[in-house]
């Protein structure tokens, strides 16, 4: 049986919540080792608790003070065994704590070294402060968001910027590094500045393409994918519940006009003339039943057709349990947990060593283990 994708690479990880844990959680599930450096405890810096992210599963946690000389050359230690080094501070913080590309490079010149920040290492922005909803709003998302009742774009639910733009971004950023590091024996460190407003800028190029490509400003109602035509829309159900449909394709279209009774609609699928009476008659017939009824009736009959569910619905599908995307473990503090688990295609997390043992692959000696371990450093 194969191992791990990512065997034998080891992750020191100085990030905090949001896109850094995200990235540490794609390499984790991919196998890596991940040595988590955290502050001293009553710091005051915010933490993902251990049922966010996954970000407690498998990684191996050691508090640092990265404001002193020893907690800075600890680091340093570590990264000279590493093969990544991830950090997500503000641009220049890392330079002041003596732990920026330059310092690990010297004592590591294979490291990949990969910093991601919200707006990027440059830039006129690059100082600015800034969280998920920032991102996606620089980026153009909340721009082609449907609006709330006061005309302002509706708050996405989703922390995309954090997720996909940030974190997979990053990952992948560092795989690829990674590839090329394993293919070419001179190859030296590399220095990844993740943005992560560019990452969700490439999420959004969808939008931004097609008006660089026309001119076109596309917006709330105005495309396909942002509420132009009834094909491409939410409808309430008889119980208040949601239904998604998503029939773009001709195909799809006249499959659900004929489950819905509305054949007459066939053929003006993108007639915006039209489009307000096919609103009007789909939500009549979908007002007609349960939306469990009519996701048994349509989602297998080809008409793009799903439920729109709440989250505490989503943790009992019985595809997803199928798909076995939940695990299960134990922390030390909360004990039993359940949350999403290593769900990427090929991806089967690391197991084995404690904390000490990857401490000792990496150069440490008992008596500074148990120095670590006796100052709650480990």
């Amino acid at each position: 049986m194969n191992g791990p994708l990512l065997d034998g690479i080891v992750v020191v990880d100085l990030s905090g919540v949001g896109p850094g844990s995200r990235c540490s959680r794609v390499l984790a599930d991919f196998g890596a080792t991940i040595l988590k450096i955290r502050p001293p405890v009553g710091v005051g810096l915010l933490e993902a608790p251990p049922y966010a992210y996954g970000s407690g599963r498998g990684f191996h946690t050691l508090r640092v003070d990265l404001k002193t000389e020893r907690g800075c050359n600890l680091v340093l230690r570590l990264a000279e065994r590493g093969d990544v080094f991830l950090e997500s501070y503000r641009p220049g913080v890392a330079r002041r704590l003596g732990v920026a590309y330059e310092d690990v490079a010297a004592v590591n010149p294979d490291i990949v070294y990969c910093s991601i920040s919200g707006f990027g290492q440059y830039g006129p922005y690059a100082a600015w402060a800034g969280h998920d909803l920032n991102y996606q709003a620089l980026a153009g998302v909340l721009g082609t968001t449907q609006r709330r009742s006061d005309g302002g774009p509706a708050i996405p639910g989703g922390t995309i910027a954090d997720s996909a733009g940030g974190g997979m971004h990053a990952a992948l950023s560092i795989l690829a590094a990674l590839i090329a590091r394993g293919k070419d024996d001179t190859a030296r460190s590399r220095c990844l500045d993740v943005s992560v407003t560019v990452g969700v800028l490439y999420l959004n190029a969808l939008h931004v393409d097609t008006y660089l490509g026309t001119g076109e400003e596309p917006g709330p109602g105005n495309t396909l994918t942002t509420g132009r035509f009834a094909c491409y829309d939410v409808y309430p159900a008889r119980d208040g519940k949601w239904l998604a449909v998503g029939a773009i394709e001709a195909k799809f279209f006249a499959n659900l006009c004929q489950e819905l009774g509305c054949e007459k609609w066939i053929d003006q699928q993108y007639d915006d003339a039209a489009q307000d009476q096919i609103r009007t008659d789909f939500r009549k017939r979908f007002a007609s039943k349960d939306r469990d009824e009519w996701v048994a009736q349509l989602a297998n009959k080809d008409t793009c057709v799903s439920p729109v569910y709440d989250v505490s619905e989503v943790v009992q599908d019985v595809h997803l349990i199928a798909r076995g995307v939940f695990a299960e473990w134990n922390d030390p503090e909360l004990g039993h947990l359940k949350q999403v688990g290593s769900i990427l295609a090929g991806g089967t997390p690391a197991t084995g060593m404690d904390t000490g043992e990857i401490l000792r692959v990496m150069g440490m000696d008992e008596s500074e283990i148990s120095e670590l371990e006796h100052r709650t450093a480990v």
